[in-house]
């Protein structure tokens, strides 16, 4: 296996943006996990799979054309990178973490993607679960409404109408699912290094964990 970097940690933390920079940073593949899990629910919804039906979720899983070029996600050839960020996608995607054996089959897929070149990888689960042997984990994280503040952002960027009371609830309802799941609960592995970003540009965060993982000789 190539050498891995785990970014984990809540919503809203900007561990996705961090571990794609620190991927570029570095000249290694980036792995956004969270769109694997996002594809298989868009393509639940669109196939009208019954969510709470493990059986069917697995078979949905097992036949999926999905593929993650760098900055895409496709889905039977489609590019449906923008379509897994709708807040449907986002709310209905605990019913695909949940079921284990779509977990299952992802985390093959995450080892697989890292049998073939140097990976920085982001999720809620990489350092405790997918790559417990890796030798960079970081669990990065921020004040509640700090991370708020960012996705009603990024939501109002895109153009959704919300408030920062609904994200800050979603966002308050999705940490406590994650973290007491019975299936990879959402924590720090035990060897994994905090990093709370609240106030932290995204440079300056990506500029601490390339320093961490690449120690000036």
């Amino acid at each position: 296996m190539y050498r891995v970097v785990t970014i984990d940690g809540p919503a809203g933390a900007g561990k996705s943006t961090v571990a794609r920079l620190l991927a570029e940073r570095l000249g290694w593949r980036f792995l956004d996990t969270g769109a694997m899990y996002r594809v298989v629910t868009l393509a639940a919804l669109r196939e009208e799979t019954d969510l709470e039906d493990a059986d069917a979720l697995e078979r949905l899983a097992t036949g999926l054309d999905a593929a993650f070029p760098p900055g895409q996600a496709l889905l039977a050839g489609e590019d449906v990178s923008k379509a897994i960020r709708d807040v449907a996608v986002t709310r209905a995607s605990r019913f695909i973490a949940n079921c284990a054996a779509v977990r299952e089959r992802l985390v093959a897929w995450q080892r697989a993607f890292a049998e073939a070149a140097d990976v920085v990888t982001e999720g809620r689960d990489q350092g405790t679960i997918v790559f417990p042997d890796a030798p960079h984990k970081f669990f990065v994280t921020a004040t509640e409404e700090e991370r708020a503040r960012r996705r009603l952002a990024e939501l109002l960027a895109k153009g959704d109408e919300t408030t920062f009371e609904v994200v800050l609830a979603d966002q308050q309802a999705r940490d406590a699912r994650d973290a007491s799941r019975a299936i990879a609960p959402m924590r720090p592995a035990d060897d994994a290094e905090t990093i709370d970003t609240t106030g932290m540009t995204i440079e300056e965060v990506v500029d601490l964990l390339l320093r961490k993982v690449l120690p000036p000789s």
